[in-house]
């Protein structure tokens, strides 16, 4: 439904999908980005202000969703990142290969469709040794929770353009060829724990 898709799903990402739980890991982890950063998925751009862009040579701002696209290049303006913004899926990424010092992905390796090629094109842009953040919902260590969590997959996949509860991220990710620096897990909020466990940290190419 492209009116869902392109003017409801921007608004309500916007207005209800930044709250402080992950605003806080927001800012522990967009500040590390440095150098060519390409991030998969900006949305609204939740992470812009995050960055430093004294550290950022140039941000490059991924994003299939055209209504997000609008918003996102409204929060881009208000900063002082040198950026382009790209207008394709995660899958597509049009960018030379080994060109990207970091790429950053939050809420985007849980949402999109083809993760494994995504993953695969995040490694094609990626230097030797460059590094992917991430920060994303998955799979619940807790039987029980992870039971609620498939209850409420075909839900959050409708209402959040492919979000899915379930998936083991670091395993994909590790999977597709990256070694993982540094990975925290954890519940950012008490309830629902079915829509709230996160995983975040750095993997190196």
């Amino acid at each position: 439904m492209p009116f869902y898709r392109d003017k409801i799903y921007p608004y309500l990402v916007n207005t209800f999908g930044n709250p402080l739980p992950i605003r806080k890991i927001r800012q522990q982890v967009i500040p590390l980005a440095k150098g060519n950063v390409l991030e998969i998925g900006v949305g609204s751009g939740a992470n812009f202000p995050y960055y430093d862009s004294a550290r950022v040579t140039k941000l490059y701002a991924l994003e299939p969703n055209p209504g997000m696209i609008r918003l996102a290049e409204l929060a881009l303006n208000k900063t002082k990142l040198n950026f382009q913004l790209l207008d394709l899926s995660g899958e597509q990424i049009p960018l030379e290969k080994e060109s990207m010092d970091m790429v950053v992905s939050t809420f985007t390796l849980c949402t999109i469709s083809r993760v494994e090629d995504a993953l695969r094109s995040i490694r094609r842009v990626l230097k030797p040794g460059g590094k992917l953040i991430f920060f994303e919902l998955g799979s619940s260590p807790d039987p029980d929770v992870r039971r609620w969590q498939r209850m409420f997959e075909p839900i959050a996949h409708r209402a959040y353009e492919g979000l899915s509860l379930t998936r083991d991220i670091p395993s994909l990710i590790t999977q597709s060829g990256f070694h993982m620096e540094h990975l925290e897990a954890g519940y950012i909020a008490k309830f629902p724990k079915s829509w709230t466990y996160c995983f975040w940290g750095i993997a190196i190419h």
